[in-house]
């Protein structure tokens, strides 16, 4: 869901080669709470973005299964520069909100210190409509297992890129659409931090 007007970055490619293999990142993953200071490079937040929801070929196919292919799934990512809306189409941010949300962010997320003080935390909504005009009452149940499979993608893949992470689901989640001033029908699943380990 791109939004007319809004300012746009493109991002680097995506890697599809890394230093690490599936069973190392397997075995490492850790949910990571406490990060050093320094921001993510726009090549890791890409990176992040293409694991969770990236076009994979055929300019339609995306890096986590969705039912139907109806691709239920947005992700912000909210950082000291605002708040960040992916386009996987174009591989590419827009820019939702300029200012540095995350000190309202923290008191929707119950002041989790992972949520208050990583450099970046990304944000895993849905429009429930969009599989529901398929799959009828069903749709919350696939809805939740696509998140799962994005949020799983993403954890891996920071772990792949040197970086730590936590998957939260402690929040309000009015305060969260509040915090990022997110469209009415998109209702926040999962926020993730994500920074440098600080052990």
């Amino acid at each position: 869901m791109a939004t007319a007007g809004l300012a746009r970055e493109a991002l680097p490619p995506p890697r599809t080669e890394g230093p690490l293999s599936l069973e190392e990142t397997l075995l490492r993953r850790r949910s990571v709470r406490a990060y050093m200071g320094r921001a993510l490079t726009r090549e890791e937040v890409g990176q992040l973005l293409w694991a969770a929801q990236g076009i994979t070929r055929e300019g339609r196919y995306r890096t986590a299964p969705s039912a139907g292919a109806l691709y239920p799934l947005e992700l912000y990512v909210a950082d000291a520069r605002g708040v960040w809306h992916y386009i996987p189409e174009e591989h590419a941010l827009e820019r939702w909100c300029a200012e540095d949300r995350r000190p309202r962010l923290c008191p929707a997320a119950l002041s989790q210190a992972a949520v208050c003080r990583a450099p970046s935390v990304f944000v895993i909504t849905a429009v429930f409509a969009r599989t529901a005009q398929k799959y009828g009452d069903r749709a919350t149940r696939y809805v939740w297992l696509e998140a799962g499979h994005a949020a799983q993608n993403l954890l891996l893949q920071a772990v792949a890129l040197g970086l730590g992470a936590v998957p939260i689901g402690a929040f309000y989640d009015e305060q969260v659409q509040a915090a990022l001033d997110l469209p009415s029908d998109h209702a926040p699943l999962y926020l993730i931090p994500v920074g440098e380990p600080a052990e």
